[in-house]
Order: C-alpha cells, then sequence, then structure tokens
C-alpha cells in the first residue's frame, strides 16, 4: 500500500507538470493559430485586393520588385506610367524594350546622387528610365542639384518630392499616388505572406508539442489510473487483512473467554461436589435419625385431602358470590333504563298533547279558508266579466285615440315640411339680398376708386375726360384691354432706364470679382481633386480594414458558435453589394442535427448563444477592458449556461477585459470570481453585500 501510494503521488506529481506544461502549449498552439489566422486574413484581403486592382493585361506595375520604405521615391517618378503594359512594336501604347545608350550618350547622374536602380528589380524595358533617376536625401539637395540635370533625369526623395529636369517639380503630398499605393500593397503582401510560414510554422510547432504533450498527458493519465486501481487494489488488500487480524483477534479473544470459563466452571463444579458430598453424609445422618416413613406419608396425605376439599368449598362460595354481584348490577341497569323510558314516554305525551291542538287550531283555520275559497269563483267571474267589459271599450277608445294620433302626426308633418319650405325659401331671399348688397357696395367702391384714379392722373373729373376724349362710352374698349395696353406702355417706359454715368466703374468693379471668383474656383476644384484623392485613400484603406476585421472576426465568430453549440457551423456575409462599405451583413448558423438558415429562423436560446458567439468575436479582434451582459442567461437552460460560463472562463484567459453579469442564475453566480447583492437587513434600510468567491475556496481548501 505505501509502494502504491508512493507510484500514485509520482504519477499525480507528473501528470500535474505535463498538464501545466500542456496548458502553456495549448495557450502558445491557441496564440500562434490565432496570429496565422489574422495573417492569413489580412493576406487574403490584400490579396484580393490586388487581384481585383490588378487590370485585363499585363501591367509592369505587377513586375516590379522594390525595396521597402521606396514605393514612394518610385511613384513620385513613374507615377501611372508603370500601369501601361510591355509591347511589341506593332502595338499603339505600351512600354517597347530598347536597346541600352551608347557609351556617353547618356549624362551621369550629379555627384552624389545614388540611382534608384539599386533599390528597384525591374524588367529591362524600364532600364533607360530607371538608370535615369537619382536618389537624394533632402529637398534641400533636391533643389540645389535640379540646376544641374540632364535631358530625361529626375530626383526624388524617399517620402516622394520629385525634381525634373525641364524644372518641373512636385512636393511629396499627405496621400501617396496609386503606384506607390500599388507598390506597397505588393511589398505588405509578400511581407505578410513570409510572416504568414513563419506563424504558420510556429503554430505547426506549438501543434505538433501540443500534441505531443498531450499523448504524454494520456500516458500519464492512463498510469495515474493505473497506479489509482493498484493503490485501491492496495487499499483493498489492507482492508481485507484488517479484517481477516480482527476476525482472528476476536476468535483468539474468545477461545481464551471459553477456557477462563472452563476453568471457573471447572472449580465451581469441584465446588459443589465437595458440597454435595458434605449434604451427602448430613442426609444418610438425618435419615437414620427418622422414624417410621409410611406413617409420615400417611399423615401427609391425610392433610393434603383436607385442604383440596376446603380449595373445593372456596371456590364454590365465590362462584356463588360473583353470581349475585352480576345480577345485582344487571337490576340496577334495567331501573334506570326504565326511569329513563318513562321520562322519554312522558315528554312524547306533553308533545303529542301540544301538537293535538296545534292541528285542531289549523284545521278551524283550513275550514275558514275552504268557506271563503268556495265563495271566490262567483265574485271572480262577475270582475272578469266586468274586466272584459272595460278592456273592449278602452280598445275601443285606443283605435279612436291611434286614429287621432296618425292624423295630428301627418298634419304635423306637412307642417314642419312647409316650415322647412319657408325657411329655405327665405334663407335663399336674405343671401340674395346680401349678395346684392355686396355687389353694390364693390361697384360703388370701384367707382370711387376709378374716379379717384382718373382725377390722379387726368387731372380732371371723369365727366370732363369723357368731353375731352369725345367718343361714345359704348364704343371705348373694355377694362381689361385698356389695363393691358397700359401696362405694356409702362414697361416700354422703364425699359429706357436711366443714363448710368458710373457704368466703367461698375464693369472693372465686376471684372475684379470675376478675376476673384475665378480663382477661387480653380483653388476649390483642386482642393476638390485633393479631397478626392483622399477620399479614394481612405477608403481604399478602409476595406482594407474592414476586411481585414471581417475576416478575423468571421473566423473568431465561426470558432466560438462551434465551440458553444459542441458542433455545426456559423459565418458572417456581405450582402447587397460587392463593395464592403456599402454592404450589409447577415448571419448564417447551422446549429448540429439543422439546416443552414438566417439569425431570425433560430429559437430563442439558440439567437441568445449566437449573439453572445457574434459579441465575443469582436471583443477577441479588438478587446474591451469592460463588459456588461444584463440578464444574457435568461432564456438559457442549464447546459447552456454552463457553456456561456465555460466561454466566459476562456475570454477571460484569452484577453484582459473585465465581465459585470447581471443574473439570477444559480449556476452563473455560482462560476463568478465576485457576487454583488442588495440585501435588506432591516425595514426600509438596504445594503450592499459582496462575496469573494476565489478567496472563500481558498479559505475552505
Amino acid at each position: 500500500a505505501e509502494r502504491a501510494e508512493a507510484t500514485l503521488s509520482e504519477a499525480e506529481t507528473a501528470r500535474a507538470e505535463v498538464q501545466s506544461r500542456e496548458t502553456g502549449a495549448r495557450a502558445a498552439r491557441s496564440e500562434a493559430e490565432g496570429e496565422a489566422g489574422a495573417l492569413r486574413a489580412e493576406v487574403n484581403a490584400l490579396a484580393r485586393m490586388v487581384e481585383r486592382e490588378t487590370s485585363a493585361g499585363t501591367q509592369l506595375l505587377d513586375r516590379l520588385k522594390v525595396a521597402r520604405g521606396y514605393e514612394a521615391a518610385l511613384g513620385a517618378a513613374l507615377a501611372d506610367d508603370l500601369r501601361a503594359p510591355e509591347i511589341g512594336a506593332e502595338a499603339p501604347s505600351g512600354w517597347v524594350t530598347l536597346p541600352p545608350y551608347e557609351a556617353g550618350a547618356a549624362a551621369p547622374l550629379p555627384e552624389g546622387v545614388t540611382p534608384i536602380t539599386a533599390h528597384v528589380e525591374a524588367p529591362p524595358v524600364l532600364a533607360r528610365r530607371l538608370g535615369q533617376i537619382g536618389l537624394v536625401d533632402s529637398t534641400e539637395a533636391g533643389a540645389q542639384l535640379q540646376a544641374g540635370l540632364g535631358p530625361g533625369q529626375q530626383l526624388v526623395t524617399r517620402a516622394g518630392d520629385l525634381w525634373r529636369w525641364d524644372g518641373f517639380r512636385a512636393a511629396a503630398e499627405d496621400v501617396p499616388s496609386t503606384a506607390a499605393l500599388r507598390l506597397q500593397q505588393l511589398n505588405r503582401l509578400v511581407e505578410l505572406k513570409r510572416d504568414l510560414e513563419e506563424a504558420s510554422a510556429r503554430a505547426e510547432g506549438a501543434t505538433a508539442a501540443h500534441e505531443s504533450l498531450r499523448a504524454r498527458l494520456s500516458e500519464l493519465a492512463q498510469a495515474e489510473a493505473m497506479a489509482r486501481d493498484a493503490r485501491r487494489d492496495a487499499d483493498r488488500n489492507v482492508i481485507e487483512a484488517g479484517r481477516a487480524l480482527s476476525r482472528a483477534e476476536s476468535e483468539r479473544a474468545r477461545a481464551a473467554s471459553a477456557l477462563e470459563q472452563a476453568q471457573a466452571g471447572e472449580e465451581r463444579f469441584r465446588a459443589e461436589a465437595e458440597a454435595a458430598e458434605a449434604r451427602r453424609s448430613e442426609a444418610e445422618k438425618a435419615l437414620a435419625e427418622l422414624g417410621d416413613l409410611e406413617a409420615a406419608r400417611a399423615a401427609a396425605d391425610a392433610r393434603r385431602t383436607r385442604v383440596e376439599e376446603a380449595r373445593g368449598a372456596m371456590m364454590t362460595r365465590r362462584a356463588a358470590h360473583d353470581s349475585l354481584r352480576r345480577e345485582g348490577e344487571a337490576r340496577l341497569r334495567r331501573a334506570q333504563e326504565i326511569t329513563k323510558e318513562l321520562s322519554g314516554w312522558r315528554h312524547r305525551l306533553s308533545t303529542a298533547e301540544t301538537r293535538i291542538r296545534e292541528l285542531s287550531e289549523r284545521r278551524d283555520a283550513a275550514e275558514a279558508e275552504l268557506a271563503e275559497a268556495r265563495a271566490r269563483p262567483g265574485e271572480i267571474a262577475e270582475r272578469s266579466a266586468r274586466l272584459a267589459e272595460a278592456i273592449s271599450s278602452a280598445e275601443a277608445r285606443r283605435a279612436r285615440a291611434a286614429d287621432a294620433l296618425a292624423a295630428a302626426e301627418t298634419a304635423l308633418r306637412q307642417a314642419a315640411e312647409a316650415e322647412r319650405s319657408a325657411e329655405r325659401a327665405a334663407g335663399e331671399a336674405r343671401e340674395a339680398r346680401a349678395r346684392a348688397d355686396t355687389r353694390l357696395e364693390a361697384e360703388r367702391e370701384t367707382l370711387a376708386r376709378a374716379e379717384t384714379q382718373i382725377r390722379e392722373d387726368a387731372g380732371c373729373t371723369p365727366e370732363a375726360l369723357l368731353e375731352r376724349l369725345a367718343r361714345d362710352p359704348a364704343e371705348m374698349p373694355d377694362v381689361d384691354s385698356a389695363e393691358i395696353e397700359v401696362a405694356r406702355l409702362r414697361r416700354a417706359r422703364e425699359a429706357l432706364g436711366a443714363v448710368n454715368l458710373r457704368a466703367e466703374e461698375d464693369a472693372r468693379e465686376v471684372q475684379s470679382e470675376h478675376d476673384t471668383l475665378a480663382a477661387e474656383k480653380a483653388d476649390l476644384e483642386a482642393a476638390i481633386a485633393r479631397l478626392r484623392a483622399g477620399i479614394s485613400a481612405l477608403n481604399r484603406e478602409g476595406r482594407e480594414r474592414l476586411l481585414t476585421a471581417f475576416e478575423q472576426v468571421n473566423t473568431n465568430f465561426g470558432m466560438l458558435f462551434t465551440h458553444l453549440f459542441g458542433g455545426g457551423e456559423a459565418r458572417l456575409v456581405m450582402v447587397e453589394s460587392d463593395d464592403p462599405l456599402d454592404a450589409g451583413l447577415e448571419i448564417m448558423c447551422q446549429p448540429p442535427g439543422k439546416k443552414l438558415s438566417t439569425l431570425s429562423l433560430l429559437s430563442g436560446g439558440e439567437q441568445t448563444l449566437t449573439a453572445l458567439a457574434l459579441i465575443f468575436a469582436v471583443f477577441l479582434a479588438n478587446p474591451a477592458p469592460i463588459c456588461v451582459l444584463d440578464e444574457v442567461d435568461a432564456p438559457l437552460d442549464d447546459a447552456n449556461v454552463a457553456r456561456f460560463c465555460d466561454l466566459l472562463d476562456e475570454m477571460t484567459r484569452r484577453t484582459e477585459t473585465r465581465f459585470l453579469i447581471i443574473t439570477h442564475n444559480a449556476i452563473s453566480m455560482s462560476r463568478m470570481d465576485r457576487l454583488f447583492g442588495v440585501t435588506m437587513g432591516e425595514q426600509g434600510v438596504s445594503q450592499l453585500v459582496s462575496v469573494d468567491l476565489k478567496r472563500a475556496e481558498a479559505l475552505v481548501a
């Protein structure tokens, strides 16, 4: 048993050590796989972007290899020329391979200038162009050396400043050119692929180490199980041996007790034998002293006979006494019953007399009611006849009243109709009178305004104006035509306008304002162009980052969904647009044993677990310091709550996020590190209570 205990202790120690190493290896494997997944997502996103931006032809931009940090310099020097393909002599546009310059034909670069060819691997078709591009360290050096450049030569800095032989210079902008961005993407893709290979190698190494440690842990677990079995067998053997020892000791104790009892019995029997021998001696002596035995026996028999006779007489007398006692008790009970029956009969007699009197009274009352009832039919018949006559007369009066009522209602309706007609006619007359009064008033006002206007415009009365015109009023044009003609003549007069003596000064001011607006328009167009370039660059970077984050979140989401559901698969899908910035997002889920469907088709618990997987997938991509979850385990059963708690443990292990869980579930509360609650120790007084479960476990341990 001691050897088995020592073996088990060694196995547990080795297993704990290997398990600790396996945990570290699993963490390293998870970290390596996460890093590899992130790099793979970034590589895929960047590769797709590069493939999307690759033109149908073979552009030289895709055949260049530029040292990291020199993309902006080459992009500033060649710009969009790199997008042209290499062509033959018969093609209309593109790069054609030419022989190198003859010796001495090309001017050398200024002294102190490094050719860019030292940092670029390019096709031979670019040899002439690249040979005339030099690198300078600063803008001051480029500005000083620009005057000494030969035909076709260019100077650039790593930041993208450009000086050309013909006097053109361009400062590096905050937003790099399209070619520079493309070259940076290609270099970044190469670096990412190299990093991905290293991360994949590390992940494979970590996986191999993890698998070997898992195998070793499995072997040690089996060895520990075997050691535990051996320990249990040894404990069982020890227990059985202890039981056998106990049985043997018990048998030995019983044997010793039996031996002691036997020895004590032997001594007791020896003492009894000695005492019996003494009594036998005394009996023999007494026998010798006794008289005639037969006479003593006869006297004893006579005494016994007398005793038996006395006992029989006593028994007879006792039986007679008992019989008398029982008869007396029966007579006493019978006397009590007779007394009780006698009182009952007396009560019944009094009750019967009372009942007889009541029945007699009821008989007399019934006979009186019978006599009255026998006289009632005649009275009822007489009353019925009188009521029938009254009903007939009432019916006749009702018919006459109904006829009178109908005639009165008809007359009332006719009168009401006549009244409504009269009121309608009176209302129409009042309205017509009001309209006529209104028209009369309007005509008077119009006449007064016309007279006032004639006095103001013509300076005379209407009668004088009519005499001045010397025309018949019937032949004059109508008012509308006259007003139209007057308005036309006024417009013609106003169109002539007044003489403007400041026309030249106004023209100069307008020209100055026009020049200012033209300059501002040019500035605005340039700013719009820069903004569009910046927006395009921001959109490209946004697409890259969005695709990278999407791939990472999608990978984490699928992994967490499989972990929570114990199988199945889930993924995020961009819908409604090919542009990631405008696309919508759809969650596709397939729990174990179900078809692939959207989130809305799942049950409440499945939707909760899927939403938790998505939330934690985002947290793995960009962890936050604090996360508050309010009653997220409410729709979950106990098994899913346990999975949720396991996921929380994994999240706290992977990230540094502090999770605050608001819950009423006992399983969730038992898995937390610290509990906070509010209790009311006394009425109206609330108190905050906290429990540190980890410390409590340590104290219990």
